[in-house]
């Protein structure tokens, strides 16, 4: 019986081992075993132990058969990357405020606000992301709100870098203003006033004082838009019109109409890699800061 009890955590946790075992580590192993696997002739894959999944996103294979350098796809994980950068520094600097204004209101207001902020989640992605296509196309309410100051009949927004960082931003916003909100709501105020008592202007206070306080808040909400942003699919396809392609939609495309899936997973693969390496380093500082702070203390 004591050795029951002993072992009841693990019983306890086995059914959710069990869970994230089939539903997220066997996929990955899955996707990290056909980046490896060698192209078929009429799409699909062999199980034969090959890297040309990995050495395609760098080189590619000449008419004589020699490796030639393509900075392509460095071009597509380039771009993938600045713009989820924008997108994740646009959100932030719209969502410290909305989050501050939120968390000074009444009860019964604040839980108005953030019903409001999470209302876009209960529409369809792909709705929302036509909205914008209409609001920013030839014939939208944007573009003939700006001819009455100056701006060319016709003229569209749409199919291009800027429309797609304008659909993500929507799109990721309430991701940032969530976790943002639940860390300024625990502030405790006295420090604010205390700030002040000291001579500190807004500026220091906002620097000093309110943003280490919601620094957690800050990174999860980072998290959140910035790793979604880098797989994002519908955004560049739809409101780029798949001029400038990114990295999600570019796996989408060879495992689809590109039938090269070994290259495909291995895209996915870099791509995980990279936001793996950019969480371990963000956990290390984040732990680093921590012990510092408690050294100090």
């Amino acid at each position: 019986m004591r050795r029951l009890t002993h072992n009841l955590p693990f019983w306890g946790l086995l059914p959710a081992w069990l869970l994230m075992g089939f539903a997220l580590i066997l996929p990955i192993l899955i996707i990290a075993a056909v980046s490896l696997a060698t192209r078929g002739s009429h799409g699909g894959f062999s199980w034969d132990f090959n890297l040309s999944g990995y050495s395609q996103i760098l080189f590619n294979e000449g008419w004589s058969g020699e490796l030639e350098f393509t900075p392509q796809y460095l071009l597509i994980i380039g771009r993938t990357y600045l713009l989820a950068g924008l997108t994740t520094l646009i959100c932030l600097v719209f969502a410290l405020p909305v989050a501050w204004y939120i968390s000074r209101q009444s009860p019964g207001m604040r839980a108005l606000l953030v019903y409001l902020v999470t209302l876009p989640f209960w529409v369809s992605m792909i709705l929302r992301v036509y909205a914008w296509m209409i609001i920013l196309g030839k014939d939208g309410p944007l573009p003939r709100f700006l001819e009455n100051f100056g701006l060319a009949p016709g003229t569209s927004f749409m199919f291009n870098d800027g429309a797609t960082l304008v659909a993500m931003v929507y799109t990721c916003m309430p991701l940032m203003v969530l976790p943002i909100y639940a860390s300024i709501e625990k502030l405790d105020l006295t420090l604010i006033e205390a700030s002040h008592d000291l001579h500190g202007n807004r500026l220091t206070t906002f620097r000093r004082v309110i943003l280490p306080l919601t620094a957690p808040g800050i990174i999860s909400g980072a998290i959140l838009v910035f790793v979604p942003s880098l797989g994002a699919v519908l955004e560049p396809v739809l409101m780029g019109g798949g001029k400038q392609m990114m990295m999600g939609s570019l796996i989408q495309l060879q495992f689809g109409g590109g039938r090269n899936w070994p290259f495909g997973a291995a895209i996915a693969m870099v791509l995980m890699g990279l936001v793996m390496l950019l969480l371990i380093f963000t956990a290390l500082r984040a732990a680093r800061r921590q012990a510092g702070m408690e050294a100090t203390a």
